[in-house]
């Protein structure tokens, strides 16, 4: 099939189809009048690709998938080098899951500390001789 075939049905671009070739992550087969020749495993690349990066993958993080299918594997993950790199990609994501669960802990304290100065200050208000409420872009209420 000729490039622009073999984009429409991976859903992607001929001009990232180039730049995957350009990278060495498709190959470049031409037919006898020049043309770029692809088949079915090519697209089976290209998809491997495009779910790996819709998981966060950068491209060259799936090249060893890419090597694993090109090797004549029937999935791009069942070699060695892929699983370290689904190993690898798991550490990362722990990494950010604890950083995230950090962030949402210190966002919770900081509501928590705000829910109770504004619980301070509404009662104060009600006591005679309080202070007035101040809405937050600088009004009374």
């Amino acid at each position: 099939m000729r490039i622009g075939e073999l984009a429409e049905r991976a859903g992607t671009t001929t001009r990232t189809l180039r730049y995957y070739e350009a990278r060495g992550l498709l190959p470049a087969r031409r037919d006898t009048k020049g043309h770029r020749d692809y088949d079915e495993r090519d697209l089976k690349l290209l998809r491997q690709i495009r779910t790996l990066q819709d998981f966060g993958f950068g491209l060259e993080e799936t090249r060893p998938f890419v090597e694993c299918l090109r090797a004549g594997h029937p999935e791009g993950d069942s070699c060695p080098a892929s699983l370290a790199v689904y190993r690898r990609k798991l550490d990362e994501l722990d990494a950010l899951i604890g950083e995230l669960q950090s962030v949402r802990a210190q966002v919770g304290s900081q509501l928590a500390r705000a829910e109770r100065a504004r619980d301070r200050l509404a009662a104060d208000a009600t006591v005679p001789g309080g202070p007035e409420p101040v809405c937050e872009l600088g009004g009374q209420r």
